[in-house]
């Protein structure tokens, strides 16, 4: 599909993809119903979500309805007819206030919902009391969907995605492009029933706009912002602003196929912003500026809902949003298979939602043990935990709680995949060999078999089956991981992984030198070790002797430079001491400045004194205080943005990590020049 979405574009019944258990299950069950002794929780399936529910089976359909409608939805902008979901999501919907409050983190306690990252899955939590509650969801959907079905691309356009998207609206139809940060001054007080004005309500992003400074477009494509929508804060800066005014005016000047284009020339052919606008969007970046801005006022109804917003009335103004879409599809065309879920198990899922929250941890454990107790026994809780002891590295812990979940129900696919998470994991922090391979392999077989787009699964399936020995099976479950998650560098980190095992050298490097050049640090940390790593790896079968580690043969998976879900981390890692002091002497006490926590700090290169090579001491100012910032060899010194350090530059803005070694002074770890 190569055209923006209009209100008359047609949506694909949803029915043909719902799982086959539970068409089989609609086809020859008659509707689920329930008598007036209906349970308290409910679980609605659809084709891609999982709705858990003690509002009742009405506001259940609703509510699955609602998501794989906003789903669609998202495609549509996307111009994509199929969506990945490479991490399973279950939505909890919840008819109390009180319940609701009970589980959000503070600062999302009075919004209608929340939205819980995984790297198993996902958790979206929604307060039923508020109207339309899944609207408080729609930016970080909008990012998971991103994530997971478009390639890498510059920080304004996911949020300004983001930011247009979390403004819909579902009803007959589908209301689109508003403001998502406009929010009303006045509110009603229920305790003496008076309107009252809130004088701390922040710019909404129609006001910041109605600025007349704006970001020069170069500046605003240019500006390093991590689009993951996993580290965000406040949405009303001119930063957001400015990107949703952008995207609303690609999406509606039929521009969605050249950001395509602009994205391969910026990102894969390297050619400068300035130019790349020219070349995809036919307008200089002056131009486009101005375009947007012309376009921005053209939207009058953003202004008139701004002005209801200031007004002292009880009731919200409905004020028509300017782009307007066909409802994809209603109720009667997808499936939805209803069952009952007994409350203690209800109460485990939340536990294990809540003690993602850190601020719910402590409670959370200590409810979920309280269920485990229960002579009934209860294995969701005991998934939960184990998984809780897997994200501490607790990994003795973990097993102990899987194995009690394996014995009271061993054909839960849950388990499967904790059972593999847990090998898996704690061999990158042991570094040591993947314990029971044979059985991890089994199990992640039987994961894929059950869910067909879980990337983590085949990431996994990857590095077992390279330890095995197996290369070309391990090449291509890395490429299906990598195909569900196209942004993951964990996975494109161990696709290099398989190719140095494997003796691909080439390949290998192709892939380190995308990660080396690439945004994420700690992956351009870890690819550049591996890069420096390679010659001697091709020329003798192991790799480079650092001070503390010890030989160990090409590529093998739990080798130094295995990925796990921190590449450089593991990268920068070496193997474990002797701990027998009389089998190796200890030691020699590390030099200042190789140990110690990282710091970060930015600022302007001042002057650099070569004097002494290869050491250099580089002079930056940061702000009002000099740094003296030491690097014993700057010809290997780490160093983003530039092929290698320069004792020439002189007013170079640049970002560096060190370890402190006196007041103001310290030792250079990596250097990044913007």
């Amino acid at each position: 599909m190569n055209r923006r979405p209009t209100a008359n574009a047609k949506f694909p019944p949803r029915f043909a993809v719902l799982p086959a258990f539970l068409v089989l299950s609609i086809l020859v069950a008659p509707k689920f119903a329930f008598s007036k002794d209906e349970p308290k929780w409910l679980e609605v399936h659809t084709a891609h979500f999982s709705v858990i529910t003690d509002a009742g089976e009405k506001r259940g359909r609703e509510v699955a309805l609602r998501m794989e409608q906003m789903r669609a939805v998202f495609g549509q902008l996307l111009m994509r007819d199929k969506l990945k979901m490479p991490v399973p999501i279950t939505v909890i919907a919840l008819k109390t206030d009180k319940q609701y409050g009970m589980s959000a983190p503070g600062k999302q306690s009075q919004a209608a919902g929340f939205y819980v990252p995984g790297w198993d899955r996902i958790f979206i939590v929604l307060n039923l009391f508020e109207n339309d509650p899944w609207r408080a969801v729609a930016h970080p959907l909008a990012h998971y969907l991103l994530n997971f079905n478009y390639p890498p691309s510059q920080g304004w356009f996911d949020e300004g995605l983001a930011e247009y998207f979390g403004s819909i609206q579902l009803g007959k139809g589908v209301d689109i492009g508003g403001d998502p940060e406009l929010a009303p001054e006045w509110h009603e007080d229920i305790f003496d029933e008076q309107m009252r004005r809130d004088p701390k309500v922040p710019q909404s992003l129609t006001q910041l706009l109605s600025s007349p400074v704006w970001l020069s477009m170069v500046d605003l494509f240019s500006m390093k912002h991590d689009g993951s929508g996993t580290r965000e804060g406040t949405h009303r800066t001119l930063y957001y602003a400015q990107s949703w005014m952008v995207v609303h005016y690609l999406i509606n000047k039929n521009k969605m196929p050249e950001v395509g284009t602009y994205f391969d020339l910026v990102l894969n052919q390297k050619v400068p912003v300035d130019k790349a606008m020219v070349q995809a969007f036919d307008l200089t970046p002056e131009q486009m500026e101005e375009a947007v801005k012309t376009y921005f006022k053209s939207l009058s109804g953003l202004g008139i809902a701004l002005d209801q917003a200031k007004k002292p009335v009880a009731e919200p103004v409905d004020v028509q949003q300017p782009d307007h879409l066909k409802i994809p599809f209603d109720a009667d065309e997808i499936g939805m298979a209803i069952s009952a879920i007994k409350d203690e198990d209800a109460r485990a899922v939340i536990g294990d939602v809540m003690a993602r929250v850190p601020e719910h941890h402590d409670q959370a454990v200590h409810d979920l043990q309280q269920l485990t107790a229960d002579p009934k026994d209860n294995e969701a809780a005991h998934r939960a935990l184990a998984r809780d002891d897997i994200r501490l590295k607790k990994f003795d812990a973990a097993a102990d709680e899987l194995e009690k979940a394996t014995d009271l129900n061993p054909r839960d696919p849950w388990i499967w995949y904790y059972r593999s998470a847990l090998k898996y994991q704690q061999s990158q922090a042991t570094r040591q060999e993947m314990q029971g391979l044979a059985n991890m392999m089994q199990d992640l077989r039987a994961v894929v078999d059950w869910y067909p787009e879980l990337a983590d699964a085949y990431n996994m399936l990857g590095m077992a089956r390279v330890e095995g020995g197996g290369i070309n099976s391990a090449l291509e479950a890395q490429r299906q991981a990598i195909a569900l998650a196209p942004r993951n560098v964990e996975y494109q980190f161990n696709l290099g992984q398989i190719y140095v095992a494997g003796k691909k050298w080439d390949a290998a490097r192709e892939v380190f030198t995308r990660l080396k050049a690439g945004p994420d640090r700690v992956a351009a940390a870890a690819a550049k070790q591996q890069l420096d790593d390679l010659e001697t790896l091709q020329k003798y079968g192991v790799r480079p002797q650092r001070a503390g580690a010890n030989a160990a043969p090409a590529g093998a998976a739990s080798t130094p430079g295995a990925g796990g879900s921190k590449p450089a981390a593991a990268a920068n890692s070496t193997q474990e001491e002797d701990e027998d002091a009389d089998a190796a002497p200890k030691p020699p006490a590390p030099k200042p400045g190789t140990t110690g926590p990282m710091q970060f700090l930015k600022g302007k290169i001042v002057s650099s004194d070569c004097s002494k090579a290869p050491e250099a001491t580089v002079t930056i100012l940061s702000g009002m205080t000099t740094y003296k910032l030491h690097a014993s060899d700057y010809k290997s010194l780490l160093v983003i943005g530039e092929d290698q350090f320069s004792c020439e530059w002189k007013n170079r803005l640049v970002s560096v990590n060190y370890r402190a070694v006196g007041k103001n002074q310290g030792e250079l770890v990596s250097i990044e020049v913007r």
